[in-house]
């Protein structure tokens, strides 16, 4: 019997199977008239910045589970963060955290992380080592295991089939991989340095969705790019108004994610602030932040990673300020 998309979606949101389990971020459903508590509470770090369990030291992408734990890459701190649901006290190093260094028990800036069920493990852009590693999550695990090298990596995403997604920020473009095999296939940019629809500069954070399209942070053309399975270019869907703050306009977008209504979420950057791009729109709405750089709990000083938990409530990784933030969908 073949079930539809719209089944399996209802059957996950209530953790009866784990078909799409390690990608569940793709069936978060988000009313289109969906606002967000503007005060946000920290759930990971706020402690100034250090290497202590309740410290975070400008932390970069992250990854949130169907139980609402936080996986984070705590950059400076050349480690892998765990905060459990509740926990907002400690979190628990998961991977490095022994110095900045190359070895197979070290990380070496890790700019993002994400979790594949299938291997109960932990995949890691290793920035400045220029590798992608996967940590086992399992208890007793001292080293990782170096799955694509010579890479300079930066954001990950995975597709429900397993294929990892990696962005390159020297060669400017987006390559998938099959778990395993060090060659991937180029699915965005790879044209050189620039600002074509064929193009990118800097390609940061990346989503990828159902249909297997992806979605870049296109950072320093300030634009978020999507590129359809198979396409040759992108398209914009948001931003690529030039640097600014008007609400056409996006300045050094970030992490990213997108709904099941195609809605884009992207983390602003240079504006301090969270905006929603609906599917066609050529401008977007502020739904958290945009109140000047600062560490109140309206605020942010440089943010950068970006999702949703399977309720819809909102995490940010306020880098600057050392610290996660999570707004609750009213």
């Amino acid at each position: 019997m073949i079930y539809s998309k719209e089944f399996y979606s209802i059957l996950s949101k209530e953790r009866k199977i784990s078909f799409y389990s390690y990608t569940f971020s793709l069936l978060v459903n988000i009313p289109a008239n969906a606002t967000w508590k503007q005060n946000g509470v920290t759930i990971a770090g706020g402690h100034e910045q250090g290497g202590a369990t309740n410290q975070l030291y400008w932390p970069g992408g992250l990854f949130v589970d169907d139980d609402q734990t936080v996986v984070i890459a705590d950059h400076a701190n050349h480690r892998i963060m765990q905060w459990k649901n509740g926990d907002t006290t400690n979190g628990q190093v998961v991977a490095g955290g022994k110095g900045q260094g190359n070895g197979l028990h070290q990380l070496n800036q890790p700019t993002d992380v994400l979790i594949d069920k299938e291997t109960d493990s932990l995949i890691i852009c290793d920035r400045w080592k220029g590798r992608v590693v996967r940590w086992s999550r399992r208890s007793g695990t001292t080293q990782g295991e170096v799955l694509i090298g010579n890479i300079c990596c930066w954001g990950l995403a995975m597709d429900e089939q397993r294929y990892l997604y990696v962005s390159d920020t020297k060669k400017h473009e987006v390559r998938r991989y099959q778990l395993g095999k060090e060659n991937g296939t180029l699915v965005a940019g790879g044209n050189g340095k620039g600002d074509g629809l064929n193009q990118l500069n800097w390609p940061r954070y990346l989503f990828v969705d159902r249909d297997h399209s992806v979605y870049v942070s296109d950072k320093k053309n300030h634009r978020v790019m999507k590129w359809n399975k198979g396409a040759k270019e992108g398209i914009v869907v948001a931003g690529e108004q030039g640097q600014g703050n008007a609400l056409t306009q996006l300045y050094h977008p970030q992490g990213i994610f997108v709904d099941t209504l195609g809605t884009v979420y992207v983390a602003d950057q240079g504006n301090n602030r969270v905006m929603r791009w609906t599917q066609g729109a050529k401008q977007g709405t502020v739904i958290v932040g945009g109140n000047g750089s600062g560490a109140g709990p309206n605020q942010f000083d440089v943010l950068v990673g970006l999702s949703f938990d399977r309720h819809g409530n909102l995490y940010v990784v306020d880098t600057n300020n050392h610290r996660v933030q999570q707004f609750s969908i009213k």
